[in-house]
């Protein structure tokens, strides 16, 4: 099966590809994967560790041929708030539960989930269901899936179990 020999961010490469692949947010977190264009072209996806892929980002295969990487729409809400201080409150919340957030300037979007919708409406915030692709923040361990130990981080309620992250999960 053909590899991927390197990863080409958005807006380095040029050309028409040749194939284009559509995927989640999930899904474009990976470090060993086969995929298949939506024109048929199968190939393999082998990195030494995870990496995240973007919207319009190529992969390019051994043999020169390039991939685009097509970020998918998703069920998301975008968060608009009165000012900035309402937003960036918003956005702390957020964070405190460990959602992955994009953060678009004036506005923050996160995949729907009515228990934190409910929250952000409490918190002044006001909601706009939409479907979008979805690039979270990537957060300070250099992406949004996890968070430099070994569980994904996607809570979007409360829970009862501890994580031992040296911060408190009151929620």
């Amino acid at each position: 099966m053909i590899r991927v020999s390197e990863i080409l961010t958005a807006g380095t490469w040029e050309g028409p590809p040749a194939d284009t692949i559509m995927l989640e947010r999930d899904d474009r977190h990976r470090r060993r994967a086969v995929m298949t264009g939506a024109g048929g072209l199968s190939f393999l996806l082998d990195q030494p560790s995870a990496v995240t892929l973007h919207h319009g980002d190529g992969l390019k295969l051994e043999d020169g041929r390039i991939v685009e990487v097509l970020a998918a729409p998703e069920d998301l809400v975008e968060i608009e708030a009165d000012d900035m201080g309402h937003l960036v409150k918003i956005a702390w919340h957020l964070g405190n539960r460990h959602l992955p957030t994009q953060l678009m300037g004036t506005t923050l979007r996160i995949r729907r989930d009515h228990v934190i919708e409910d929250m952000v409406a409490r918190l002044g915030g006001r909601l706009t269901p939409l479907q979008a692709p979805f690039d979270p923040e990537g957060g300070a361990y250099g992406h949004g899936q996890t968070h430099g130990h070994d569980h994904p981080h996607d809570h979007g309620h409360s829970h009862g179990h501890s994580h031992h992250h040296g911060h408190s999960h009151d929620h």
